[in-house]
């Protein structure tokens, strides 16, 4: 077999070759020898199984083998002819061509290598920028908030409900005429204009006096969970048996060591501290997604260029035609899945945004490696534990099922990738002025 290799750039190869039916044969052949020594058969002791009968019950795996070896050794006739290794390979080489004819088979095969990158001159694309401020007002809504949050919810002397109040009620809800299972309840406590009712329930409820019985006419949304309820018209029979309200109270002892539970000796100036640096995080976090790592981004895409491996381009071209299929409308969902040129055109349109967001991720592999940013195995679980306490999930089973979509090189990437932006663009606190 004579393998005809060149290299398309440093970062892609191609193979063409052609199989020969009787090399096919003899591979196929010496396959079935080998299998023969070890294969059981019933009529037949082991190790005695004619190569004719393992070749009649497995004839096609072992046809299936055969391309498959072939395959390997067409790949590493390539890397030695354009002088490569296998530890260059990034990705799976694509399959261009595989025609069969009178027994032959010609054979085209791509192959991705992961480019060289190099990010000299990365400091002048880090752009300076004004830190962000705290102010005292900020910082005292903050603490406000916190009494807000941890002040009980207790009965108020008022007669009608108003939004903000807190509503202690019964009710019962029905379909058309019906009630239904999970639509009603006593003594319940709803927050007026927290949004957690279907639209339209709590606005319907303000205006209500202690007492007072009322229906409520709501439509249940179409994206509604339960599919028997989704989009219909429902009404719900309320009764107010009390308001309630927030009495908050003061910054004192208590409360700093419910809201500073670390800190031996907590004080009005300890918490007013970190809640100063959990602002101060917040808007530097806010400024460097929106506005920081776009612009740096983009200019290390613009300076930093280099081949890009195509089988990963085509991967992340799939990806995002992916991503993008919610948001199509149904005729366009039908119309790429009936018309596989349609669909194809469309996935190209996310070539350029593609290629970008492959270069970068090379640039950001480079630049951890020059600024020595790194995420280690253990604060991967970490990460991947805390999703899973954050959206109560078993963090055992979530962590599985990342490993088992493939997914945990992608979260340690972007740990990687936050850390480095952070490493770029973070000051020192002593840098902030006029707070």
């Amino acid at each position: 077999m004579e393998v005809k290799a060149q290299l398309l750039n440093p970062a892609n190869a191609t193979a063409t070759t052609q199989i020969k039916a009787d090399e096919l044969n003899a591979k196929v052949e010496n396959l079935a020898k080998k299998a023969a020594k070890n294969i059981k058969i019933d009529g037949f002791r082991k190790g005695k199984v004619p190569t004719a009968e393992v070749l009649k019950r497995y004839g096609g795996d072992l046809q299936n083998d055969a391309r498959n070896e072939f395959f390997k050794d067409i790949i590493n006739a390539c890397l030695v002819d354009i002088n490569k290794k296998a530890d260059e390979i990034i990705g799976e080489p694509m399959v261009l061509k595989f025609d069969e004819k009178d027994g032959n088979i010609d054979v085209e095969i791509e192959i991705s290598f992961k480019p060289e990158v190099k990010v000299d001159g990365y400091e002048e694309l880090i752009s300076d920028y004004a830190t962000p401020r705290v102010t005292k007002k900020e910082i005292e809504d903050k603490v406000n908030e916190f009494l807000l949050m941890m002040a009980p919810v207790e009965k108020v002397e008022k007669d009608v409900l108003e939004k903000g109040d807190w509503a202690k009620f019964n009710f019962e809800g029905f379909v058309d005429g019906v009630a239904f299972e999970g639509g009603k309840a006593e003594d319940y406590v709803l927050e007026i204009g927290s949004n957690q009712f279907i639209p339209g329930f709590e606005d319907g409820m303000i205006g209500l006096k202690v007492g007072e019985e009322k229906d409520v006419n709501v439509t249940f949304p179409k994206e509604y969970g339960a599919a028997h309820l989704a989009g219909k018209p429902a009404v719900f029979k309320v009764k107010l048996l009390e308001i309630q309200g927030k009495k908050v109270g003061e910054l004192d002892e208590k409360t700093l060591k419910a809201l500073l539970p670390t800190e031996e000796n907590p004080t009005a100036a300890k918490l007013e501290e970190k809640i100063k640096e959990q602002i101060r995080n917040e808007k530097f976090q806010k400024l460097l997604n929106e506005e920081l790592k776009p612009k740096f981004a983009d200019k290390a895409v613009e300076k930093f260029k280099f081949d890009l491996p195509k089988n990963i381009v085509e991967q992340e071209m799939d990806m995002q035609f992916r991503n993008a299929w919610g948001n199509f409308s149904e005729d366009e969902r039908k119309k790429f899945s009936e018309d596989r040129d349609a669909a194809m055109a469309q996935r190209e349109t996310y070539a350029d945004e593609a290629k970008k967001s492959v270069a970068l991720t090379f640039i950001i592999d480079e630049l951890a490696k020059v600024r020595g940013v790194s995420v280690s195995d253990q604060e991967l679980l970490q990460a991947v534990y805390f999703e899973a306490y954050r959206y109560g999930i078993d963090p055992k089973k979530h962590l599985e099922d990342y490993k088992n979509q493939g997914m945990l090189p992608a979260v340690k990437m972007a740990m990687i990738e936050e850390k480095l932006f952070n490493n770029l663009f973070k000051k020192d606190a002593k840098d902030e002025k006029g707070e």
